[in-house]
């Protein structure tokens, strides 16, 4: 969360002395959030939930994925994402990333299987995926694509908004995203019978309270909606975003144009001028200057960011995708034909990127001295690591 401030604590009280915290009201908070960011994002449809792993569940019932289906996701982002597929029943297959930390469409192309119904490419750490490289793949191998954007809220991609150049997409709006409110979600789609689906999963009374003459035949999920309380925060965020987006991408364009003779390699980009900005991300030769480069810069490698990488997804791993054997997907006798081998070691090529990929966080709070010291150091750093011998 970078700011949140008296703004959102007037909004928050406004909710409270209203009485009103049931999100069915009339001119309620959600409601205007979801058509303010569906006009954001150029979508027909947003419905808010209570996380992004709810979102990312709804979005794959949604498109009617399901236990016999595999789903490809991507060897970088945080297990939400498998775990996700799991809770629709599917199995998830995991494959490599390339150097621009995000699903690699050559192994998407080459992983297609026969039970193949869906992958999910995943913007991390506010950088797109190749998707026009992924959306081809998708169409050439009939895909449906779920797009990951719960890191990259605001995000483009060539001109059009993250989440909304696939079939269905998901959002966060956790502590940790760019625009939170501490815990909360949103899947976002313009395919009307698909997000008939995903607000059953996510609230499977809803069109008791919106919508009660609906012909539409819901269903019972255990989802979970959001609050007004959330609905009000976000109201707020959202008046927020483009200004700090356009602050983040302004100093990492500067940062990255003034260490491009650094003899750092910069992680490749797919549309800088369209990306959240959040993240400045540098690859060195091996892991050890990695690890200086990281050292001399307060920065992370991406291989020691907790449940990003698959081989920290222990519950996958291990195949324990559910609290019982009926309900784990890894015993339903639907995905018998599944690939569900995994192995810690499985995809080295990940393992390597990813151990000499350092990434330097951005705030919209910096001054243009403060990214003029960051730049200093980062030179620094560099020089130091690289004289290090191969």
């Amino acid at each position: 969360m970078f700011t949140i401030g008296q703004e959102e604590l007037d909004a928050v009280a406004k909710v409270l002395n209203s009485g009103k915290l049931f999100r069915y009201t009339e001119d309620g908070e959600c409601d205007r959030f979801e058509q303010r960011y569906a006009q954001h994002l150029g979508v027909d449809h947003v419905g808010m939930c209570a996380s992004g792993t709810m979102a990312l569940t709804a979005a794959l019932i949604g498109v009617n994925v399901g236990p016999g289906d595999e789903v490809i996701v991507p060897a970088h982002t945080y297990m939400a994402t498998a775990v996700a597929v799991l809770g629709v029943g599917a199995i998830p297959v995991i494959i490599d990333v390339d150097e621009s930390i995000c699903l690699d469409p050559v192994a998407l192309d080459e992983a297609v299987g026969p039970r193949t119904k869906a992958v999910i490419p995943v913007h991390m750490w506010g950088q797109p995926c190749d998707m026009d490289a992924i959306m081809a793949v998708a169409r050439k191998h009939k895909l449906i694509v779920i797009e990951d954007a719960c890191q990259a809220v605001g995000g483009g991609y060539r001109g059009k908004m993250l989440g909304t150049i696939g079939h269905i997409g998901a959002f966060s709006f956790n502590y940790f995203k760019n625009m939170s409110c501490g815990e909360g979600g949103a899947v976002v789609t313009s395919d009307d019978d698909a997000f008939k689906r995903a607000q059953c999963a996510i609230d499977a009374h809803r069109y008791y309270w919106n919508d009660p003459d609906s012909d539409f035949n819901g269903f019972a999920f255990p989802g979970a909606r959001a609050s007004e309380i959330e609905g009000a925060i976000m109201n707020v965020q959202l008046d927020r975003l483009p200004g700090m987006l356009d602050t983040m991408r302004r100093h990492k364009q500067r940062i990255l144009e003034e260490t491009a003779t650094t003899g750092l390699t910069q992680t490749p980009l797919h549309s800088l001028d369209d990306e959240c900005g959040i993240s400045i991300m540098y690859q060195l030769p091996d892991a050890e200057r990695a690890e200086r480069f990281a050292a001399a810069t307060s920065g992370t490698i991406l291989a020691k960011t907790g449940r990003h990488t698959y081989n920290e997804w222990h519950p996958i791993l291990t195949h324990r995708g559910g609290p019982n054997p009926g309900l784990n997907p890894y015993e339903m006798p639907q995905n018998k034909g599944c690939r569900m081998d995994y192995s810690a070691d499985m995809l080295p090529r990940s393992l390597d990127i990813l151990a000499r990929t350092v990434r330097l966080g951005n705030s919209p709070d910096h001054t243009d001295q403060r990214v003029t010291e960051r730049i200093q150091v980062i030179k620094a750093a560099a020089a130091e690591a690289l004289s290090v011998p191969a």
